[in-house]
């Protein structure tokens, strides 16, 4: 413990980061400096370093990086169409690689020899932090108290708390756990760990029941360029202020609800709720101009990569080779993923009614059902029975 001087915290300012960064200094004997990421939690940030300064740390860092999370992040991600068991949008796996890659800049800067954060040793973000780490400063340690100390009830930390000067605010125990940012909220804990359990109504934040959505339909249009979307309506709009706009219609709508049953990559299986409104209509969208502007062989190839590039994001290896090379694959085929998408928002769904693009590959001559002078349709029946004639006797057993 003596050998760490400096540590660089990941730092929200709630209970359990404010005893972490009390207990670092009491048991490290050791400078701690705060980090607090802007990801669009859109939880109050005004007074942070103070607190912090409050608690003992040197100095404390808070840096709005909605921009470059969606920008760098996000986008790149949804231009590789990932998605978790074919229905997690990765909301707050995208979220750690980011984190840790500015603690990792902020611990060099400073010149410390570890970071710290307060994930605890039974989810995935340990896992999405630390590896962060290990790609971009070997040399730095990791420091995870929750691993380390006995305070392992909320009653500890409270005190904890109490006995070094650290004022909690006195507020009714939430029953969930939460993390929030630009692309979706996630509800875990409380009823939610009984999966034969209906969510509580305290799991709607971003989206509305879809019983209590509008009875009108609002149609909307998105623009893309290489894959990433550039306008709303015809309105050009920063990453994050369209994702920001698309959150809102999302969630008028009671669109990107799910819960789910997820398969942790520590071991356990976990229930949780997730609202990822924007993302939801974003990833529709994509999908569908990719149709029109995709050679069959190009998607049909990159489907198959999506569930193991979706994987590297949940497990944490965004910076690993693997991750990076996959994605230089992906930005490529999204080279032609230019258009524009109308889209139905409506109870809960979200429906194409139409798009188009410089880069479609739709033929009208080729697709007509009305007569045609380019499709010979007696082509078709040796291009059957070339297919079929592996399958001749393929069904008989064999015996004589």
């Amino acid at each position: 413990m003596s050998k760490i001087k400096k540590v660089v915290l990941a730092y929200s300012g709630g209970l359990d980061t404010s005893v972490i960064l009390k207990w670092l200094i009491k048991n490290y004997q050791c400078e701690v400096i705060t980090f607090t990421a802007d990801l669009g939690q859109e939880e109050e940030l005004e007074g942070l370093e103070e607190k912090a300064l409050a608690t003992g740390a040197s100095k404390a860092y808070v840096q709005d990086l909605r921009e470059e999370f969606v920008r760098d992040f996000v986008f790149p991600m949804f231009k590789a169409g990932a998605i978790y068991e074919n229905r997690y949008l990765l909301g707050t796996s995208i979220a750690r690689p980011l984190i840790a890659k500015k603690l990792v800049e902020i611990a060099l800067k400073e010149g410390a020899d570890a970071v710290a954060h307060g994930a605890t040793g039974k989810g995935n973000d340990q896992v999405r932090f630390e590896l962060t780490v290990m790609a971009l400063a070997p040399q730095l340690k990791t420091i995870a108290p929750w691993r380390e100390w006995e305070l392992n009830s909320r009653k500890a930390l409270l005190e904890f708390a109490r006995e070094n000067g650290i004022e909690v605010p006195v507020t009714q125990e939430k029953p969930y756990s939460c993390d929030r940012n630009l692309l979706h909220i996630s509800f875990e804990g409380g009823e939610l760990e009984d999966p034969w359990q209906e969510p509580g109504p305290g799991t709607y934040l971003l989206t509305v029941p879809v019983e209590k959505a509008p009875d009108q339909p609002e149609i909307i249009s998105l623009e893309f360029e290489q894959g990433e979307p550039v306008a709303l309506n015809g309105q050009k709009l920063s990453p994050a202020s369209l994702l920001s706009e698309l959150n809102k219609l999302g969630g008028k709508h009671g669109i990107g609800r799910i819960d789910m049953v997820e398969n942790r990559f520590v071991g356990m299986k976990s229930r949780g709720v997730y609202e990822t409104p924007g993302g939801t209509i974003l990833y529709v969208a994509h999908r569908d101009l990719e149709g029109i502007c995709l050679d069959r062989e190009v998607l049909h190839l990159r489907d198959q990569l999506v569930p193991k590039y979706a994987e590297m994001v949940y497990n944490g290896f965004w910076f690993a080779p693997e991750r990076e090379s996959l994605q230089a694959f992906m930005d490529k085929v999204q080279t032609r993923v230019w258009g524009e998408v109308r889209l139905k928002l409506y109870k809960g769904g979200v429906y194409p009614l139409g798009r188009r693009s410089k880069f479609s590959l739709y033929n009208l001559d080729l697709a007509t059902f009305e007569a045609d002078d380019i499709y010979n349709q007696q082509d078709a029946a040796g291009f059957i029975r070339l297919q079929g004639l592996r399958l001749l006797g393929s069904k008989q057993d064999g015996s004589k």
